[in-house]
């Protein structure tokens, strides 16, 4: 059986950045798990003494926090700073900036449509930075419901799919007089977005490897699903199962943003021994 990698795949540079922070500051504690990977982080914590701590109270003044890579709550942040916790900031970049545009666009009395999952880390991180009417829709179908004035600014979560939110867009571009429209997917989304469509589409069988609670994971595998039917998403080599290889001739890998060459590695190590017994 033929195993190739898509073109694009797993670690993106947020993500390769934030690791690099948390090994760089041994004995920290990350807020919140750094990235959706539990293995990795895992690993950080073994060979980094770095902890994890999802609770705000547990840092004190002298400790070093550690912000992950979804970013946190403008409040939130502001606390750790009055408390004189040494705080290193690993968010991403490309979460940074929708954080920007939305304390930006607010502060010029726009109201701000969020594109994204309203409980997912960087969503929260995002909306708090508005000063006031800020909303989230996770689906075109949830504008018809919301009241917005005639000026609208938006921005979408990192890791959601550009055919999603244009259908939003143009929603708002019908009814309202004016909306900023601020393209905030990153580039590497697009990029491995693009290269598991392409590769589903000649597979006879698709493993997409990430956190289950990895959204551009996710993502990934919602669009190899449409080109493969047979397309599975796993956490490790460990969720392998023999009969997804049977009769199969050409097998099909992407893996998400947060996963690291090594799982990756395993898994494509683990289906040659499947797929040969």
């Amino acid at each position: 059986m033929k195993i190739e990698l898509a073109e694009s795949y797993g670690f993106c540079f947020g993500v390769k950045r934030a690791i690099k922070i948390a090994e760089e500051n041994k004995n920290s504690t990350t807020y919140g798990p750094l990235i959706h990977n539990a293995n990795e982080i895992e690993r950080l914590k073994s060979d980094f003494n770095v902890a994890l701590s999802e609770n705000l109270e547990s840092f004190k003044s002298g400790d070093t926090a550690v912000i992950r890579t979804h970013g946190i709550p403008k409040e939130e942040l502001a606390i750790l700073h009055e408390r004189k916790v040494n705080v290193i900031d690993a968010t991403c970049p490309y979460v940074t900036k929708p954080q920007q545009i939305c304390e930006e666009m607010s502060g010029q009395g726009y109201d701000i449509l969020i594109f994204g999952d309203e409980l997912h880390p960087e969503i929260k991180g995002v909306k708090s930075y508005a000063m006031e009417r800020a909303y989230v829709v996770n689906s075109a179908d949830e504008v018809d419901a919301l009241v917005l004035r005639e000026k609208v600014a938006v921005v979408a979560q990192t890791t959601r799919r550009i055919e999603d939110y244009q259908r939003i867009i143009g929603k708002l571009m019908i009814s309202h007089k004016e909306v900023r429209v601020f393209n905030t997917i990153c580039n590497a989304t697009f990029e491995n977005q693009d290269a598991v469509r392409k590769i589903a589409k000649e597979a006879d069988v698709m493993i997409v490897i990430g956190g289950k609670n990895s959204s551009n994971t996710k993502q990934l595998y919602s669009i190899a699903l449409d080109g493969c039917m047979n397309s599975y998403h796993i956490e490790s080599d460990e969720d392998l199962k023999p009969e997804w290889f049977e009769k199969k001739n050409y097998c099909g890998i992407s893996a998400g943003a947060s996963t690291p060459d090594w799982i990756i590695q395993a898994v494509i190590e683990r289906i040659k021994v499947l797929s040969n017994s």
